[in-house]
């Protein structure tokens, strides 16, 4: 009682069906790709008696563009092309006649659509179904805000892959801090990471979960634009309206020009305290203590104003310019100033002036003090002793001064004793080799000739001996150490610095450890209790700022991967990749995302990717390492099929084999060593990357790449038979990997066992079939990848033999003309024949094409009349060449095909008798 509309067909008694439905004009409003879900019933042949062998249980989807509802019934033609074909859709259930029929639900998608809409045609070749529902529909990223920008709403692109770019506009009192301001809109339908940024205006804060800026309350400020919050006024100011970029300062306090916004006002210092005057003849020293109050500023100076004094007028003028004032009269920042040339017998008054950064604000004379003094003047002195012993008395005399400028009254004499400076110098005596022991005494006070003549007396036979030297002077330092032929290490600020001495200078200026030798080894950072301490170790913190985002170019295991620019301090600005941490991550994510850096910051290799540093101190979480142009390996060698010379392939191979070798050395076993893992720079240099624990965590139906296994994922068709079978990660099995990788580079880029299954592949391998040489392969590299596949991993080659190996074969050019015929090389037949399509499974040229992946030659082919396998099998290179096939790789590859086409040809020819 609930009756559903449906179509049907169900001629299954008959032979050679070919029905057809179609859909009203669908108009197409913009949408480049669209969805159709289907929800249809299909009845299980074998429940259908007395049938002939043409029974379907599928039917076809097809789709017409069209700039307008313009279709008859005979335009366009019941048939392929025009009709393109979507895909043959295939039921999970089918029902028998006891049975209710059960509904299935397929959805397809096809695009770029370019015309104003297009119809839906569906074909039954002899199926009993009917077709229940279906529902067009297309995807869209709905209208978002992110960093305070309006992104609005975006249909996804032409393809499931495609990032389509939705420009953004700040929302109200926000302003750009980069551009672009654009979002990624994936073919999901999901927003990625936002490229450029706005950000709250001055005097406005983040509100609404960051999707709005609001004023900033009365009584707080924002100074700078930014995604800072409002912050209470500061000391001494305040805000009497919203929206305040700065709080005015209270009567009597000021900010100077250099202070920030976020600082208190401030006010002028109180005068200088305990002045203290020493009179010397005509000279005068002046000293004294800080003011009581600072103003609340640490930018404390002092002027000196000189005034002389005439009693008689009762007046006092400036000094002029003959007196000097040491080290100067106006900013001193020391507490002591030296006046000098001063007049005899004369009265001075010195006022000393206590200003701060904020003193010119003020519309007041700086605090001081003043101090009035009088000189005086003294003869010359001479002395009278003896010489050449200590000294017990000495007799001073004198002359009169010459301008008195008075009387007389007193004089007065101040006298000190000159006492030697001494150093003292710790030093640590390395590698000393003598055999007897004369004196063991490791301390010292004495003079520089006792010093220098007991060394002999203070070498012992120990690996380390401290010894403290009491001299006079630092020439005694350096003539000591100038004598002696010493490794001598000396301690500075806890760290240990080492080297040949030849003076103390370079010693004290030494600024870097000199590396002690010996091999460096790889440190799991997972056996630190705390993984943070790892990263700090192993990996450069770089500020945020000095990091900017430009462009989304990828998706990793735990948020996006851009390209970005890295501008540190005092270095040039470089382009980098950036891998970010998505937001609402775990612990866990975070330890592992993070575990990456801290592996790669232990690696230092021109074929290892170079880490720059990570931002942990800010979101997003980022590792930042050097950027490699040309992407991934794999992608980059089927983007440039036969493009490359074999030198220029087995360099690759030579790189990736010596950034191997490295990690090895420092017993570091890769795991997942794929041509997907090496990037490609601009000078075609290879660099082994992806040291995360990605593979495992968790498991994406999607991709086949990665098979779950006890205890992780493993990377099937590249890893060795002993890691998928009992775990046995070693270098050993990274050397099976390389192997794999050469087949890769070799075939640029083609899929390692074709369309084989993971568990054929582990059966296969098991039964010793290796995979043949590709197309035009060296012999010497396929043998080189042979014995890479050795079952006994001990008797696998190491990577130090692997670069060896490769560097003789570049030496040896000719080596690498002799080439491998694939039907040689001892592989199994019927493993081989999954990699050789069969051209009579094909209905059409283009079907083919689409088969061995050339499908950009469809149109070649067909407007040049090559429609039919017969004419096809005939092609030369000159035809290939003639119709626009002009890249050298995809010549080989076609033509290979075509002689394939040619033998299925001739064994599917009568025998005459």
């Amino acid at each position: 009682m609930n009756p559903i509309r449906t179509y049907q067909v169900c001629n299954v008694r008959e032979l050679n069906q070919n029905n057809w439905l179609r859909s009203d004009f669908i108009p197409r409003k913009d949408v480049l790709r669209v969805y159709v879900e289907m929800k249809f019933t299909v009845r299980d042949c074998n429940s259908i008696p007395n049938i002939p062998g043409s029974c379907k249980e599928t039917f076809n989807l097809f789709y017409y563009e069209s700039d307008s509802d313009s279709a008859t019934a005979t335009s366009p033609f019941w048939m392929e092309n025009p009709y393109v074909k979507v895909d043959t859709i295939a039921p999970d259930e089918s029902f028998t006649m006891l049975e209710s029929g059960r509904v299935n639900t397929k959805v397809r998608s096809f695009g770029p659509l370019s015309k104003a809409g297009f119809y839906l045609a569906f074909q039954d070749l002899g199926a009993c179904m009917s077709l229940i529902s279906v529902r067009v529909f297309y995807k869209k990223c709905s209208t978002t805000i992110a960093n305070f920008a309006v992104f609005p709403e975006t249909a996804t692109g032409a393809e499931a892959t495609s990032l389509v770019i939705a420009p953004g506009t700040c929302v109200p009192n926000a302003v750009e801090v980069s551009v672009p301001l654009k979002l990624y809109c994936n073919g999901d339908g999901e927003w990625m990471v936002p490229v450029g940024a706005c950000t709250c205006s001055a005097g406005f804060e983040p509100a609404m979960k960051e999707t709005q800026c609001q004023a900033c309350s009365p009584g707080t400020f924002k100074s700078k634009q930014g995604d800072g919050f409002c912050l209470p006024c500061p000391a001494n100011s305040r805000a009497t309206s919203g929206a305040a970029s700065i709080c005015s300062c209270r009567n009597g306090y000021y900010r100077s020009d250099t202070d920030l916004p976020e600082s208190p006002c401030t006010t002028v210092p109180s005068q200088p305290r305990s002045v203290i005057s020493s009179v010397n003849e005509t000279s005068l020293v002046l000293e004294w203590s800080d003011p009581r109050d600072l103003g609340g500023r640490d930018d404390i100076f002092y002027n000196l104003i000189c005034k002389k004094c005439l009693p008689e007028r009762g007046m006092c003028t400036r000094c002029d310019d003959n007196v000097d004032i040491s080290p100067r009269h106006l900013g001193l920042t020391q507490r002591r100033v030296t006046v000098r040339n001063l007049q005899a017998h004369t009265q001075y008054s010195f006022e000393i002036q206590a200003v701060n950064g904020v003193s010119n604000k003020s519309p007041y004379t700086p605090q001081f003090s003043t101090v009035n003094i009088t000189t005086n003047q003294a003869g010359k002195v001479t002395s009278g002793g003896k010489t050449g012993a200590r000294i017990s008395r000495t007799i001073l005399s004198w002359l009169p001064p010459e301008k008195p400028n008075g009387i007389i009254l007193d004089y007065e004499i101040k006298y000190h004793e000159k006492v030697s400076r001494s150093v003292v110098v710790v030093v640590v005596l390395a590698n000393l080799i003598y055999n007897t022991v004369t004196n063991t005494n490791t301390s010292y006070n004495t003079n520089t000739t006792d010093a220098i003549n007991s060394m002999d007396a203070l070498l012992v036979p120990v690996s380390f001996l401290l010894l403290t030297l009491f001299v006079h002077d630092f020439n005694c330092m350096e003539m000591l150490l100038q004598n002696v032929n010493w490794d001598v290490y000396l301690v500075l600020d806890h760290q240990v610095y080492s080297g040949r001495i030849d003076s103390l200078s370079p010693i004290l200026a030494t600024e870097s450890p000199i590396v002690t030798p010996g091999m460096k080894v790889y440190i799991d950072p997972f056996t630190y209790e705390d993984p943070n301490e790892a990263v700090r170790e192993f990996a450069k913190e770089i500020d945020v700022s000095c990091v900017k985002i430009e462009e989304v170019i990828g998706a990793g295991e735990f948020g996006e991967v851009c390209r970005g620019r890295l501008k540190l301090p005092g270095r040039r600005e470089i382009i980098v990749a950036i891998k970010t941490l998505k937001v609402g991550y775990t612990d866990r994510q975070r330890r592992d995302f993070l575990s990456e850096a801290s592996i790669m910051g232990q690696f230092d290799h021109p074929n290892i990717i170079r880490l720059e540093g990570v931002v942990t101190k800010s979101r997003p979480v980022m590792i930042v390492t050097e950027f490699m142009e040309n992407g991934a390996l794999d992608s980059f060698l089927r983007l440039n099929d036969g493009q490359f010379t074999v030198i220029q392939l087995v360099g690759m191979l030579r790189g990736i084999a010596a950034g191997m070798k490295y990690l090895s050395d420092m017993n570091y076993v890769h795991r997942d060593l794929a041509a997907r893992n090496i990037l490609v720079n601009s000078n075609l240099v290879c660099k082994v990357s992806d040291f995360g624990l990605s593979r495992f965590l968790e498991d994406d139906p999607t991709d086949p790449t990665y098979t779950s296994s006890l205890g992780g994922k493993i990377p099937i068709r590249w890893t060795a038979p002993e890691a998928i079978a009992y775990r046995k990660f070693t270098s050993a099995s990274d050397v099976w990997s390389y192997g794999i990788v050469m087949w890769e580079v070799m075939s640029y880029g083609e899929r390692p066992y074709w369309d084989m299954s993971n568990q054929d592949v582990i059966n296969a391998v098991e039964q010793d079939y290796r995979l043949p040489p590709p197309m035009d392969c060296p012999t010497a590299l396929h043998q080189l990848m042979l014995d890479c596949w050795v079952k006994e991993r001990n008797l696998r080659p190491k990577f130090t033999q692997i670069v060896a190996t490769l560097d003789k074969l570049i030496r040896n050019a000719a080596s690498l003309k002799v080439v491998t015929n694939s039907t040689q090389s001892g592989v199994s037949q019927p493993l081989l024949d999954r990699c050789v399509p069969d051209y009579t499974t094909f209905t059409t040229v283009g079907d083919w094409l689409d088969a061995i992946k050339m499908s950009r030659y469809r149109d070649n082919f067909v407007n040049a009349g090559f429609a039919s396998f017969d004419l096809v099998a005939q092609m030369t290179a000159e035809d290939l060449l003639r119709i626009g096939v002009t890249l050298a790789g995809h010549q080989k590859k076609i033509l290979g095909s075509i002689q394939d086409m040619r033998l299925q040809m001739n064994q599917t020819l009568p025998v005459q008798v």
